[in-house]
């Protein structure tokens, strides 16, 4: 497969010189692994002569990359804050921004845990002792799941329980092995191990989870980067978004 996904600390070492200067690069939110990997093959078969280099991580720890110098053309990320943040850093060009899709922030237990979890509320249990989430201080889904437990009076007591992941997929593991009680995920992240966790409850979140996707304005390649942009929101781009479980803007 001429597609090849990167891990994102790897990449960042890698610096300028780990992609090719006929490379598009996109750097984009963990929860977007599988369908941007999906999205990325797609692309290339209508544009051979474009090869896709993808870059994961949380979406604050990518913005930090592409603003010191690591190789990026497209950046998509998981949350308005982290877009906000490249704006404000002049490390995106705001005219290209566009929200490409969304997700739900869902509860998930480990199949045959130790604890009966249906909500939230239930973290309160004292025999629930360590809760996975992202690290709200670089990670989206932890913002999202911050602000969710603030509105309901639950961030003090569950917080003490926390178990801090550097993104999605490493707190979606740290549930599917058993290692936690429970863990604030995205439903589509949550979907790609159904075999391993339970949904225990839809959580609502004070803002929509939306993810933003733009061009990154040092890019030297910014025609093919809004034009893989475009695919992303083509109706051929979002059905491959869908079939993941990510819903329209």
């Amino acid at each position: 497969m001429r597609l090849r996904p990167f891990v994102a600390a790897l990449f960042f070492l890698a610096g300028p010189a780990g992609a090719a200067a006929a490379d598009l690069v996109v750097s984009a939110a963990s929860s977007l692994t599988d369908a941007f990997q999906a999205v990325g093959k797609a692309y290339e078969a209508r544009h051979p002569e474009t090869r896709v280099v993808l870059n994961f991580a949380a979406s604050d720890v990518l913005l930090r990359q592409i603003s010191s110098g690591a190789p990026a053309d497209v950046f998509a990320s998981a949350d308005q804050s982290a877009m906000d943040k490249a704006v404000k850093a002049g490390a995106i060009d705001p005219a290209t921004r566009q929200d490409f899709a969304s997700n739900r922030l869902v509860l998930v237990v480990p199949k045959d845990g130790r604890v009966h979890v249906t909500g939230p509320a239930g973290l309160e249990d004292p025999k629930v002792t360590r809760v996975a989430y992202g690290d709200p201080a670089s990670v989206p889904v932890g913002r999202y799941t911050k602000a969710a437990l603030e509105r309901q009076g639950l961030w003090g007591v569950i917080s003490a329980k926390g178990v801090l992941a550097q993104n999605v997929r490493q707190g979606l593991d740290y549930v599917a092995r058993g290692e936690v009680d429970a863990g604030f995920v995205f439903a589509t992240d949550a979907a790609i191990m159904k075999d391993r966790v339970d949904v225990a409850a839809v959580v609502a979140t004070p803002t929509p989870i939306t993810y933003p996707i733009a061009v990154v304005a040092g890019s030297t390649q910014a025609r093919e980067a809004a034009r893989f942009e475009a695919f992303v929101q083509s109706a051929d781009g979002r059905a491959i978004l869908a079939g993941f479980g990510f819903r329209a803007p």
